[in-house]
Order: structure tokens, then C-alpha cells, then sequence
């Protein structure tokens, strides 16, 4: 069982060893990258290609282990117990499945993604030690322990909003998916737009690499928003000549706001082209 990309997910060599050699270890894999890279969708096309299901557990700010466990509604049984309810003196009929309950429970394996796991509290990671280590946790309430049959591949993705903590990072399979180069940045391209124009795209690649070179920038473009402004680009039919003679390379381009996503930018790539001008 080997991951190999898919048709609709360019993987670099570096990348489809660290999925294979995560499989091998029985190791998470935890997935590091700007923001954009494609790393939630990695796990999507890991599913895919190996034919297994897709459990996806999307971190919030506010989210705790325990719900990646399971929940006991203490509030709605003794509401029910009030109210002389059917099915009260039974305490499974009140505990709510986790992702992570869900995946040791499936009848066959699966990819479990937790993704985004920085954004929760630092303690967070911690209190998922043991679970994903052993694959294994003990519910109070029934006095069972949930156990994986089939151990689920676990893909943990992290924007490095802040750092995880050490003890985490030994139990994982570490992979930090570089921003693409220009020729995986055209191989991307071609996945999602076979039939683009070949000039368009030259243009519009050296105009988006330039923007990423901007000194000053607070959020560079990503891929996913390469693709959204290409999308735009064929949609308007804009012809190549219009990106080919800018009036230089801090021009902010047509159709900006598919890049950029921050006023200040704007403004500074405004300021840089009215310099360039006035130099001229």
C-alpha cells in the first residue's frame, strides 16, 4: 500500500515517502506548510488513493481533546430522569462519539485527519498522547475501553501558529511541504486547467512569484490562491498581454484581490509602482 499522488494532487518525491513512511511506522504524520500548500487536502487524496474513508476532525480555537473522544450530556439525562424519559438509566444513550471514537471503531481502516492543530490550546496535543500512541481509551461513564482494530492513518496538519509541544512531536512523522517551485507550480496548473493557454500561464506564474518576492508583504499569495486568480483570469478572458506589459513587477495585477487578501499590501504595492513610475 503505497501513496503515489493522484491525479488531482501533485506530491513531490520528499512528500509521498513521508505519507509511505508514516504508514510504515504506524506513526502520525504531522504536516507543516504555509498556509495554501494543500496540506487538508493531502489527506483527502491520501483516502482517495488508498481507497479508504475520510474522517476529518477540523480544529477550533475552543476545541478540546474530549470531544475528539467522546461527550457525556450529564445536562440532558438528568433533564430526562426529571421528566421520567425512556432509555434514562442507560448512560450510552447520552455519550456522543468523538472522530477519534469513530475511527477506532470503523469496521475497516481509515485516514483520520486532525487538521489544524495548532490553532487549539498548547495543552491540547498533550492530552492526545497516550490515545494516539496506544490507539486506545477508556470511557468512565460505561467502563469500556474503545480500541482500534484496524489502526487508522493519521494525518495532523499545523499552520506553526504555535509551536507543539516535544513530546508530541517524537510520537509523529514530521513532513514540512515547501512552497512549490515554478515547474511544480506549472504541473499544479495543468491539474486543475489542462486546457489553459500555455502563454497565460507563464505570464501569470512570473507575475505571481514576483508579487511573493514583494519585501514587505504580510500575507504572500498562496497556491490555492493562484488557482482561485487563474480561474478569474480565464473566466474574464484576460489576454496575456495585459500581464506581460505591466508596468512593473509591484503593479498590483488585475483582479488583485484573488492575491491579495490584506489592505496594507494593496496599499504598498500601490506605493511601489507609483515609485517606479516616478523613477522612470
Amino acid at each position: 500500500m503505497q501513496f503515489q499522488g493522484t491525479e488531482k494532487y501533485v506530491a513531490t518525491e520528499d512528500l509521498k515517502m513521508a505519507v509511505n513512511a508514516a504508514i510504515a511506522l504506524q506513526r502520525p504524520l504531522l504536516i507543516k506548510g504555509e498556509p495554501g500548500t494543500g496540506k487538508t487536502l493531502l489527506a483527502e487524496q491520501v483516502a482517495e488513493a488508498l481507497g479508504k474513508p475520510l474522517l476529518a476532525w477540523h480544529i477550533k480555537s475552543t476545541t478540546k481533546a474530549q470531544q475528539g473522544l467522546y461527550e457525556y450530556d450529564a445536562v440532558s439525562r438528568l433533564r430526562d430522569s426529571q421528566l421520567g424519559a425512556e432509555g434514562v438509566e442507560d448512560v450510552s444513550n447520552y455519550i456522543k462519539k468523538g472522530k477519534l471514537w469513530e475511527a477506532f471503531a470503523a469496521d475497516e481502516q481509515v485516514v483520520l485527519l486532525i487538521d489544524e492543530i495548532d490553532k487549539a490550546d498548547i495543552e491540547f496535543p498533550n492530552d492526545l498522547l497516550q490515545e494516539l500512541d496506544r490507539m486506545e481509551f477508556f470511557v468512565y461513564e460505561t467502563g469500556e475501553t474503545v480500541r482500534a482494530e484496524k489502526r487508522p492513518i493519521v494525518i495532523i496538519t499545523s499552520n506553526n501558529e504555535k509551536e507543539l509541544p516535544d513530546a508530541f512531536l517524537r510520537r509523529c512523522f514530521f513532513h514540512y511541504i515547501n512552497f512549490p517551485d515554478a515547474k511544480t507550480m506549472q504541473s499544479i496548473v495543468d491539474v486543475h486547467f489542462p486546457e489553459i493557454k500555455k502563454e497565460l500561464v507563464t505570464e501569470a506564474l512570473e507575475l505571481f512569484f514576483d508579487l511573493r518576492k514583494v519585501p514587505g508583504m504580510k500575507k504572500k499569495p498562496s497556491t490555492s490562491e493562484l488557482i482561485d486568480w487563474l480561474k478569474l483570469l480565464m473566466a474574464d478572458d484576460i489576454p496575456e498581454d495585459i500581464l506581460r506589459n505591466r508596468d512593473t513587477k509591484s503593479a498590483v495585477p488585475p483582479l488583485y484581490g484573488a492575491l491579495v487578501k490584506n489592505e496594507a499590501d494593496v496599499q504598498l504595492l500601490e506605493r511601489l509602482a507609483f515609485m517606479n513610475r516616478r523613477e522612470r
